[in-house]
C-alpha cells in the first residue's frame, strides 16, 4: 500500500503503548468517566514542554485536547467559518482539507506549494485578492510533497496573513519526524496562528487524541463548542495513555530509530523509482511520503487502476491538487515500499505507455 498515509504496524511503539494503556488503566476514572473540558492536565503539561523545546512558549492552559487531528481542524472551522467564506490551501495539500472546506459550505482558493514552501509574493498576491478567513497547512514536513517552510518563509507569511485578517492553522502532525523545523506558531508566538496535531502517526492511529495550541480567547471558545457538539474531547483513557508514552524514554529512541529508519527507506525508495524513470522530491527530506513526477505522457490516476487490479494500492497527485493540476504526479510511502509494488508500478507505466 504505498499510497497509504501510515506506517506499518511493526514500525510503531507498540510495547511503549502497551504499558501506558496498562498504567492508564490503573485509574478507574480512565476507565469510567468523562474527561475534563480541556483534557487530561497531564498531556497537555507535556505538549507544552516539547514545544518549549522547539521554541514555543505556550501555557498548558492555551492547549485543548481534541477526539483527533481531524476534530481540531474541524473545531477551528467551525468555530471561525460561515457559509461562503474562503479557505486558502496549498496546491498540492492533505486531501481531506478539501473535503472539510467543501463540509462547511466554504470556497477553497490555492497557492502553489514549492519545495520550501509557497512563494510569498504569490501568497500576498492571492490573499489580497481572495481575502481568505484561514489558511490550512503542513509546515514542519508537508503532506505529500515532503518539503518544509524555509525559515524566511516561515517568517513572512504570519505577517502576510495578519495583514489581511486571515488565521493560520498550522498541522504539525508530522512534527517528530523533523525536529528543529521553523514553524510558524513558534515564530508568530501563537499570535495569528492556531497550531494542531495528533499522534496518529507517530503512536497509534486507534488511540485518537489531537490537540490545538491557540489564544486563550480561541480556546475557551473551542472548549464550549467541542463540550456542545460532543461533550468533551478524547477517550481519558487515550489521553492518559498517550500521556505516559510520551513521558517515557522509550519514545524518544523509538523517534530516533524511526527516523534513521526512514532515512534509509527514503534512498532506497528514491532509487528504486528512479529506475523506473520517476523524478522523486523529498528523498534528503524527513517523514515517509516521496513526491514523485512520472514520465511525460503518463497519468497517476489511470497508472492507480492498473495497479489496483494487482492489489496495490497508489495515491494520485490529483487527490492532493485543488487545482487539478497533479495528474503527472503521486505521493509514495517510503514504509510500504515492496518488491511487489514496484513490480505492479513498473507493469502499469509500461501498458500505459504502450497505450
Amino acid at each position: 500500500m504505498p499510497g497509504c498515509g501510515w506506517l506499518p504496524a511493526d514500525w510503531m511503539p507498540q510495547a511503549a503503548l502497551q504499558r501506558g494503556l496498562r498504567e492508564a488503566m490503573r485509574d478507574p476514572a480512565n476507565l469510567l468517566h468523562y474527561g475534563s473540558t480541556a483534557g487530561d492536565p497531564a498531556l497537555r503539561r507535556q505538549i507544552a514542554l516539547r514545544f518549549a523545546g522547539e521554541g514555543l512558549v505556550c501555557d498548558p492552559d492555551r492547549i485543548l485536547l481534541t477526539a483527533s487531528g481531524s476534530a481540531a481542524a474541524d473545531l477551528i472551522c467551525r468555530l471561525l467559518l460561515r457559509p461562503g467564506d474562503t479557505v486558502l490551501l496549498d496546491d498540492p495539500c492533505y486531501f481531506n482539507y478539501q473535503a472539510l472546506v467543501a463540509a462547511h459550505a466554504a470556497r477553497a482558493v490555492s497557492v502553489p506549494f514549492g519545495p520550501s514552501g509557497p512563494d510569498p509574493a504569490v501568497f500576498a498576491a492571492v490573499v489580497a485578492a481572495e481575502r481568505p478567513r484561514l489558511y490550512l497547512t503542513n509546515s514542519g514536513v508537508h503532506n505529500p510533497t515532503g518539503g518544509a517552510l524555509a525559515l524566511p518563509t516561515a517568517h513572512r507569511l504570519p505577517g502576510l496573513a495578519a495583514a489581511h485578517g486571515m488565521v493560520i492553522v498550522e498541522d504539525d502532525i508530522f512534527a517528530d519526524f523533523a525536529p528543529g523545523r521553523p514553524t510558524m506558531a513558534a515564530l508568530d508566538g501563537l499570535s495569528g496562528v492556531i497550531r494542531i496535531g495528533s499522534f496518529s502517526k507517530t503512536i497509534s492511529a486507534a488511540v485518537r487524541c489531537g490537540y490545538i495550541a491557540a489564544r486563550p480567547e480561541w480556546i475557551d471558545a473551542l472548549a464550549d463548542l467541542q463540550l456542545a457538539t460532543g461533550f468533551g474531547g478524547p477517550s481519558p483513557l487515550a489521553s492518559a495513555a498517550i500521556g505516559h508514552v510520551l513521558g517515557q524514554g522509550a519514545y524518544r529512541r523509538h523517534m530516533e530509530q524511526l527516523r534513521r529508519k526512514l532515512d534509509r527507506a527514503r534512498r532506497h525508495s528514491a532509487q528504486a523509482l528512479a529506475s523506473l524513470g520517476l523524478t522523486v522530491s523529498g528523498a534528503d527530506g524527513a517523514g515517509f511520503t516521496l513526491w514523485c513526477r512520472l514520465p511525460a505522457g503518463l497519468d497517476s490516476a489511470a497508472l492507480a487502476q492498473r495497479c489496483l487490479a494487482h492489489g496495490v494500492i497508489l495515491a494520485p497527485g490529483n487527490v492532493f491538487s485543488p487545482s487539478q493540476s497533479a495528474a503527472p504526479f503521486l505521493r509514495w510511502n517510503v514504509a510500504q515500499t515492496s518488491p511487489a509494488a514496484l513490480d505492479a508500478l513498473a507493469k502499469a507505466m509500461a501498458a500505459e505507455s504502450a497505450g
